[in-house]
């Protein structure tokens, strides 16, 4: 635990949360133990401390009660037993010193004192007054500790200001100063300080005022006069012979759009003397350090070296040095030697901007500069660093997407006021030029002429659409193209030729992409890193797409070579996919994203075997991830290619491919009966089980290529759990779900995993064992979390969701369902939208607003149109209608409703989903009072399902209510020979009831 006594005494759990210690006594309790901690403090110091001089009767019994107190609150708020502790020699509390605020404040003001580098002593007295909140020991007794405590942080202050004033941070000192000198009128060293923070800022009369004003008052109030440091601080200013500060900055024409670099380069400038913005062109350098140096305190020069290759002779000029004749008689005419004699005792912010062309001219001439001129600073902004020792980095990249879109929605507002650019094309505009500031500027003047969507229409040519800028900027600053072209011609020509080769990568590349498909060491693209021609983050080289655009077809063409490599990289992982490692695959396949499908774009009309083979080798990592659709584009133009023939030895991935197809009239069977031996792609057999070309022959022929490994014979047994499911067989499915479970478990699958752990809850949610339904459920919904597989997840909440309504936690249940509909919504997936919003309708149905039950169920039916993939939907929905016609007593719309849903079912060969049509079919027969064939049918219901489901308040309050009227035993013969029917049968009795309930 921490406390603190440098304010209202605290005390603290590790994570910060304060504990409720009580009131001021044993808040004060608490304080003298702590100024005192790990030592022993006695009875007597203690009382003393809490009452003062005359404690009330019965003091030592209170402190012990007080003890016991403060004990039971700190135990309560998580504190280990004997924390405080008791010996004949007093009471302890026993923590490290270094957990009481005010030892660490000692201790760091201590250390601060030792420290001879001023700005690690101004970094150590900042944080250590930064532990203070208040007066020390706020509000208790003891009046001697608390004055002790007050003197020694003043005395932190006075030593916090000397270091900034070493620093040369007059300006930002003033005002706080002045502050402290009125509360301490006759404190010498703080006026002192204020005489000198005035001096150096410029105002050397309001220092010599302050100096007048102590000087009476000491006389005054003290008859004493002023000491040596305050004298000495009096003479310095009346003996200066400085010239008149300077401060030139650019005064900028547009207002600054804030950025996180601004905070890191100030921070930066407190602590370095060489700080050096870095950062491709148009990121934006030169402003950020002309809002720098207009914020920074004292004198400031600013010097544009873009148009000059004489680096002295610029800063002289900046400086007005020549003219002002500053320099003695007879000094050296060597540019360099008068700015280090003009600049040796002026404490000076100089700002060098556009280094990158005069970089090692820049370097030589700074290295002098600080090393003969103590008092000086140097900000530099360049595309590459000058290399100096104690350069100070902050590397200026592209704006965040929101700040991108407020600089171009304001410079929109200037050149076009009045009209709000569309926000989804401003979006659109500043993602694709990358964030970078100028880009973004030039793209917003585009506005004067032509609307925010025809800009973010018309960026495929960026160069021709950003060609009109300022015409009194630089020709670099003036167009889009001269910024590029600016940073290209500094390289040399093997950086140009690497640049323009290493643009084939789309998003970007790690070092073994780069060798491999550049044909270069990845040492040769250290150059185009100190160039800001390509960034190195993260362990991948990236080259803003703006850079990219303009590069592209500089260099030889490397898209064969990059297509090949990722087809070597997705191949070596695809088999990963299915085992311990799936999640590392997954991740490096996402992290590969874009230039897998620039590969796969490239290949499709450029190499079309290649093209197969990368979607074969992709099509289990985009079904794990939910991006099923993301392979159709390049899978019809691939087919388009190839024709109706698979090439020699592609016969799988060319099957995989018409999978991933929008439409084909390719015949299936054909190819499918030349495959021999176990498929090479194991999950083949999954994703023709779910394409709409399925065909039932066409499946079994794939599932009897299933091979012989441990994850394809786990796949197998969940195929054969999935079969005898349907078939009604539940403790047949049982066995085989959980055979599945244990093998993909040794093998590490997560979707393996989660895949059976789903069908094994629903078996335990019809059981009525809900406490496992709940522990299944929720151990596949995490499985497929971390796979980042948001459609199955989706699904997954979804099919919780199902037996939390059964077990009638609405509130949990509605929770899960709109959960899973908004991922489905970001997944643009369907089917899974529409179980969520019938289930949304279930909830609605159940609490008796059958309004916004038919409102819910209609949305969900428009949405689960695919004849594959949205049948058990549609069951779930026609039934949840029936149900609700029911309710209203429209038993002949019921009747429809319910056959409907049991005819979907029987054209899937889905007995479980049969089952439910049979059941409201039942509910139907109830309402009309035929109760014994409603008997019948729920038996029919337990006998296609396999099982019975325990726990549904529809199937429970019609067995109720058919029980009530037949009697237990009619009710039960009844019901036992609808379940002992043989399916068939039992299903055309259910059908053959149409006519007589419609009747």
């Amino acid at each position: 635990m921490q406390f603190a006594i440098l304010g209202p005494v605290e005390a603290r759990r590790p994570d910060g949360t304060p504990v409720a210690v009580g009131g001021p006594q044993l808040r004060g309790l608490l304080a003298l133990l702590a100024l005192d901690a790990g030592r022993f403090v006695g009875a007597e110091r203690l009382i003393d401390g809490l009452h003062g001089e005359q404690p009330p009767e019965g003091a030592a019994e209170a402190l012990q009660s007080q003890v016991s107190r403060l004990r039971r609150r700190l135990r309560d708020g998580g504190a280990p037993d004997g924390l405080v502790e008791f010996t004949p020699a007093g009471y302890r509390l026993a923590v490290d010193p270094q957990d009481v605020d005010v030892h660490r404040f000692e201790r760091l003001t201590a250390q601060a004192r030792e420290t001879p580098d001023p700005a690690a002593k101004l970094a150590l007295f900042t944080e250590a007054l930064a532990l203070w909140r208040g007066p020390a020991l706020d509000g208790l007794a003891d009046p001697p500790r608390a004055a002790r405590l007050a003197e020694l942080r003043l005395a932190a202050t006075e030593d916090r200001v000397e270091a900034a004033l070493a620093l040369g941070h007059h300006e930002r000192l003033v005002a706080g100063l002045r502050e402290l000198a009125a509360e301490h009128p006759l404190r010498e060293r703080l006026t002192a300080q204020l005489v000198r923070a005035l001096h150096g800022s410029g105002r050397s009369a309001e220092a010599l005022a302050v100096f007048a004003g102590i000087r009476a008052r000491l006389a005054d109030e003290l008859g004493a006069d002023p000491s040596p440091e305050l004298a000495a601080a009096h003479l310095a200013v009346l003996q200066a012979a400085a010239p008149a500060p300077a401060r030139w900055v650019p005064v900028p024409l547009t207002a600054f759009v804030g950025r996180a670099e601004l905070d890191r380069l100030t921070a930066a400038l407190d602590g370095a003397r060489l700080v050096t913005l870095t950062g491709p062109g148009g990121a934006g350098k030169t402003r950020l350090a002309v809002e720098a140096a207009a914020r920074a305190a004292g004198e400031v020069c600013f010097v544009e070296l873009a148009t000059t290759t004489d680096v002295p002779r610029a800063v002289l000029a900046a400086l007005g040095l020549r003219e002002q004749g500053v320099l003695a008689p007879g000094a050296a005419a060597d540019p360099a030697d008068r700015l280090a004699a003009g600049l040796a005792d002026r404490p000076l912010l100089l700002v060098l901007d556009n280094c990158e062309h005069v970089v090692a001219e820049a370097a030589r001439l700074t290295r002098r500069l600080l090393g003969e001129c103590p008092g000086l600073r140097v900000l530099a902004t360049s595309r590459e660093a000058l290399g100096l020792t104690g350069e100070t980095l902050v590397p200026v990249g592209a704006l965040p997407a929101d700040a991108a879109e407020r600089l171009f929605t304001d410079r929109a507002a200037a050149v076009a006021p009045g009209e709000a650019p569309a926000p989804g094309a401003v979006t659109r505009i500043c993602a694709a030029l990358d964030g970078l500031p100028l880009a973004i500027e030039l793209a917003a003047a585009r506005l004067r002429s032509l609307s925010a969507d025809d800009v973010a229409a018309r960026l495929g040519d960026r160069f021709a659409l950003l060609s009109r800028g300022d015409r009194t900027a630089e020709p670099r600053h003036r167009t889009l193209r001269g910024v590029v072209e600016w940073s290209w011609d500094l390289l040399d020509p093997g950086e140009q030729l690497l640049a323009g080769r290493f643009a084939v990568f789309a998003g970007g590349a790690r070092p073994a992409a780069v060798e491999r498909v550049c044909g270069v060491p990845e040492a040769g693209l250290t150059g185009l890193v100190e160039k800001s021609f390509v960034e190195f983050t993260g362990g991948r080289y990236r080259m803003l797409e703006t850079i990219r655009a303009f590069c592209a077809g500089q260099g030889d063409d490397r898209r064969a070579a990059h297509a090949r490599y990722f087809l070597d990289f997705a191949s070596a992982l695809e088999p990963k996919l299915r085992g311990a490692d799936q999640l590392t695959a997954l991740a490096e396949l996402t992290a590969e994203h874009a230039e897998l499908q620039a590969a796969l774009r490239w290949s499709a009309t450029e190499d079309p075997a290649t093209a197969l083979r990368l979607i074969a080798a992709l099509s289990w990592y985009w079904w794990l991830r939910g991006l099923r659709s993301e392979a159709t584009p390049v899978a019809d133009t691939v087919l388009a290619a190839v024709g109706p023939e698979p090439p020699p030895g592609l016969a799988e991935e060319y099957v995989l491919c018409v999978i991933q197809a929008s439409a084909t009239d390719v015949e299936i069977e054909p190819i499918l009966r030349r495959l021999d031996g176990p498929l090479r792609y194991p999950y083949l057999f999954l994703l023709w089980a779910f394409s709409p070309r399925t065909k039932a022959k066409e499946g079994e022929r794939l599932a009897a290529l299933i091979g012989p490994d441990a994850w394809s014979r786990a796949f197998a047994r969940i195929g054969d759990g999935l079969g005898a499911q349907y078939g009604g067989r539940i403790a047949e499915a049982e066995a085989h779900f959980s055979a599945a479970l244990e093998a993909f478990r040794a093998l590490g699958d997560r979707w393996g995993e989660a895949s059976a752990l789903e069908k094994l809850a629903e078996f335990a949610d019809w059981r009525g064992d809900h406490a496992r339904f709940r522990e299944l459920m929720d151990e596949a919904v995490r499985l497929a979390g971390e796979l980042g597989a948001v459609e199955d997840a989706a699904d997954l909440l979804c099919r919780r969701a199902d037996g939390v309504l059964r077990q009638g936690d609405a509130e949990a249940a509605k929770a899960d369902y709109e959960a899973a509909a908004e991922q489905a919504r970001a997944a643009g997936t369907p089917v899974t939208l529409a179980r969520a919003r019938g289930g949304l309708g279930e909830i609605a149905r159940r609490a008796g607003d059958l309004t916004a039950a038919r409102r819910w169920y209609a949305s969900a039916l428009s949405l689960a149109a695919d004849p594959v993939t949205g049948g058990e939907t549609r069951i779930r929905v026609h039934t949840g209608f029936g149900w609700t016609a029911a309710a209203e007593g429209r038993l002949a719309e019921a009747t429809e409703l319910h056959q409907e849903a049991l005819a979907t079912a029987l054209e899937h060969t889905n007995l479980p989903g049969a089952a439910q049509a049979v059941e409201g079919l039942a509910g139907v027969l109830a309402a009309r009072e035929e109760h014994e064939r409603a008997a019948f049918l729920l038996g029919v219901a337990v006998g296609l399902r396999g099982a019975p489901v325990t726990g549904d308040a529809d199937i429970d309050g019609v067995a109720d209510l058919i029980r009530a009227r037949l009697g237990a035993e009619a009710y039960r013969t009844a019901f036992e020979r609808g379940r002992e029917a043989p399916p068939e049968q039992a299903v055309r009795e259910a059908g053959q009831r149409r006519f007589a309930l419609g009747s």
